[in-house]
């Protein structure tokens, strides 16, 4: 008796409680990408009270429910939400409320942000920025400790360059990480006048104070907020630490977390940190996930610490460094893939993506290709190795904005004659190799819309270089749509319910306030996001 209580309880509590809505949007200017890459449109879209797309419509009415919400798009242009391929999600919320160097001019303009931020700030503990970028400036000199010193002596100060590969520290903050005139640098890294490049930042960035679960709480905050605005509805996250996945779990439990995050833990302690060392299903309605682990082959092409097969043109005693033998690499590979994670490793120079490529044919070979093991920036490559990416179901996650940002820089570092394989994206696409698109927020901007502009026209928002830098690599906008969408998606394992609004793919569009088929690419990149939906639900608004 007391169990038929409880069931007829159970059924009259269930139906007491009223059923969730179905959604309409309609009056929409859509515009999506199927998954060949081929632009299509639609009139509206229909969402289930599951948050997931019931029906794309294409100018029919329907009938509806008399409980259905109706959404009126007015005519504005709708697109599916965008998801970033590599990202740094905690990178950017501390970005936001640490000294902001992108952008900066000059070494006096850095001097000044940063007697600016102290003044505003005082106290005895330590300054964070990052940001700054020599290329950038007259000289493109490195910053040094003694540069720093002379505006801020008293107090430990780190500042990270834009690329995340290069920190300055001044003498205070060398001191308290107890670095002296005798510290050897470790192998994959190089010290110089305070400049710490590569594996050697760690000395500074390992005696920096952790932040508490406040401060973490507050950035995620920040980031996910800053993603919304740009239309971002996901991203995968590029070296979680332990701290990082407490922190977005923190927000997940409490219902908070609106954006999704594909999280790729930092190298093999994080991997076996988080999780025990394996992966993860979807959490909080496909909102947070492990899926394996990020490694790095070599540093970045700002410091002269991409791993290439021949000396950098413009510094010829330096073909610059490299994180693993091949043994190693393999060994850290075969583990992770073991366990069932995915691996994501940064290669950016030509012998870096070199060994990389090896390393996923050894991988292929033992555990199959199926693993879809990404290379993160696949920036300057031997065209001959291009080629051997599809048989080994490797996938090229690449960044448009990096080209626009990089272009002369990479001319200068590499000369006209090795730019054969340089951020080619047409040339993958064509070869049939799996393309993504991302950022690498912060060290480029979020917002996807430039990456979007750079990557069908070579060229950065005022319209720089005319045709384009190497334009024989353009790619279509659809493919470009596709790369931040389904690309994104399919390079996580989440192409059958995200980055696209297929039937029963979660419902996550944004709303924009102009056509990307009918604006040129610079006005493309100039594109405002109005209104940010995620699973059939707005994370956010204009308004």
């Amino acid at each position: 008796m007391t169990k038929m209580r409880l069931a007829l309880a159970a059924l009259l509590a269930t139906a007491a409680t009223p059923a969730l809505a179905d959604t309409l949007v309609t009056n929409a200017n859509g515009v999506t990408v199927d998954a060949k890459g081929k632009l299509e449109r639609f009139t509206g879209i229909l969402v289930g009270d599951d948050g997931k797309v019931k029906r794309l419509l294409h100018g029919e009415m329907l009938k509806l429910g008399g409980d259905t919400k109706v959404v009126d798009a007015g005519g504005r242009t709708v697109l599916p939400g965008l998801i970033d391929a590599h990202g740094h999600v905690m990178g950017l919320g501390f970005s936001a409320i640490q000294l902001d160097l992108v952008g900066t001019t000059s070494l006096d303009d850095l001097k000044a942000r940063l007697k600016a931020y102290a003044d505003a700030n005082p106290g005895t503990g330590w300054i964070l920025g990052r940001g700054w970028n020599q290329e950038l400036w007259p000289t493109k000199a490195f910053p040094t400790a003694a540069d720093l010193d002379a505006v801020v002596g008293d107090r430990p100060v780190m500042l990270e360059r834009v690329d995340g590969h290069a920190v300055v520290a001044n003498s205070a903050a060398m001191r308290a990480a107890g670095v002296t005139a005798a510290t050897a640098a470790p192998a994959g890294g190089r010290i110089e006048n305070g400049l710490f490049v590569d594996a050697a930042t760690a000395l500074i960035a390992d005696k920096v104070p952790q932040p508490d679960e406040a401060t973490r709480d507050r950035a995620l905050a920040e980031a996910q907020k800053l993603m919304l605005r740009v239309g971002l509805v996901g991203a995968a996250d590029m070296g979680s630490t332990m701290d990082d996945w407490a922190t977005f779990r923190r927000l997940g439990e409490k219902g908070g977390l609106k954006v999704r995050i594909f999280s790729y833990a930092s190298a093999l302690p994080g991997w076996r940190g988080i999780n025990g060392g394996k992966a993860t299903g979807w959490m909080y309605g496909e909102r947070l996930r492990l899926v394996g682990t990020k490694l790095y082959a070599d540093g970045a092409l700002g410091s002269r610490g991409a791993w290439l097969k021949a000396p950098y043109h413009d510094k010829p005693d330096t073909s610059g460094l490299h994180f693993y033998t091949d043994a190693q690499m393999l060994a850290d590979a075969r583990e992770v893939s073991a366990a069932g994670g995915q691996l994501a490793i940064h290669a950016i120079g030509d012998k870096a993506n070199a060994q990389v490529i090896s390393t996923y044919e050894a991988i292929a070979t033992e555990f199959g290709a199926r693993r879809r093991g990404r290379i993160e920036h696949f920036q300057i490559v031997d065209p001959a190795d291009i080629r051997r990416l599809k048989p080994a179901g490797i996938i090229a996650s690449m960044q448009p904005t990096h080209q626009t940002s990089d272009m002369m820089m990479a001319e200068a570092r590499l000369g006209q004659k090795r730019l054969g394989g340089a951020y080619a994206w047409h040339t993958v696409e064509r070869l049939g190799i799996p393309l993504a698109f991302g950022s690498d927020f912060p060290v480029e901007s979020p917002n996807p819309f430039p990456g979007l502009s750079a990557a069908i026209s070579r060229q950065d928002p005022a319209g720089r270089p005319p045709g384009g830098w190497r334009p024989q690599e353009k790619v279509s906008l659809g493919r470009a749509l596709h790369g931040f969408t389904r690309g994104a998606a399919y390079a996580g394992f989440a192409e059958r319910t995200l980055g696209c609004l297929d039937v029963g793919c979660q419902a996550d569009f944004i709303v924009v306030d102009r056509d990307p088929t009918k604006v040129d690419p610079q006005s493309l990149a100039a594109t405002k996001v109005l209104e940010t939906w995620v699973g059939g639900e707005k994370a956010w608004g204009a308004e």
